[in-house]
């Protein structure tokens, strides 16, 4: 997983509430568990006026001229703007994919569903959550002013505006530093390994006839 440390990025405000995850990336495909090539079928529903199928080529679809995201000055965006409990639905993992696919680093909204809140941690994409008038106001710049843009510092837990207006967020500090240093849950369990494999070693000599049995399986 890549660690997050600060972002510069272009924004792009998807106004909607209770965006859920079936909306994020469609049941369809779910199929493929490769955690890449989501990345066109991210809110496909929205995006495109046919109906997706997984494996089907993105790039000759018809796209639907009123979704925000179509719109050519957020082309590259890495911060999505959200409202309150993005993310909620089911817990699919591949909503992240499909975001970090797209590109997207942040999320910056008022509110988001639980288990994907801790979902993006895991999947390198930090979720900022702040006050609603100063999103209601984000929003309006964003909408005011093309080419937009954010200043995101994990360390200082600080979101700056272009006019240098901060505005700090809330974030637990081993979350956090997982972000930091780029540690998924694979990674952490990996950093351990020397005492997996001492525990190991010790359970086979105090327990030897249950090592035997799984030998002979």
């Amino acid at each position: 997983m890549n660690p997050f440390t600060t972002l510069d990025g272009l924004v792009a405000p998807l106004d909607r509430s209770n965006v859920d995850t079936d909306a994020i990336i469609p049941k369809q495909f779910l199929k493929s568990i490769r955690r890449t090539g989501f990345g066109p079928n991210l809110f496909d529903e929205w995006r495109y006026l046919d109906v997706g199928e997984p494996g089907q080529p993105c790039s000759a679809r018809p796209l639907n001229p009123d979704f925000v995201l179509n719109q050519a000055r957020y082309a590259g965006a890495e911060i999505l703007l959200t409202r309150d409990n993005f993310g909620c639905g089911s817990s699919r993992e591949h909503a992240l994919w499909a975001l970090e696919g797209q590109g997207f680093r942040a999320l910056v909204g008022t509110s988001f569903a639980d288990i994907f809140y801790g979902n993006c941690f895991k999947n390198g994409i930090l979720p900022v959550v702040l006050p609603a008038p100063v999103v209601d106001q984000l929003f309006a710049d964003v909408v005011a002013t093309p080419g937009y843009r954010l200043k995101l510092d994990l360390h200082a837990q600080s979101v700056t505006t272009p006019h240098d207006t901060v505005h700090f967020f809330e974030i637990d500090a081993f979350r956090r530093d997982c972000l930091l240093g780029g540690l998924d849950d694979i990674e952490l369990t990996l950093r351990q390994a020397d005492r997996i494999r001492n525990y190991e070693r010790e359970r086979a000599w105090q327990e030897p006839w249950l090592f035997q049995e799984m030998a002979a399986r």
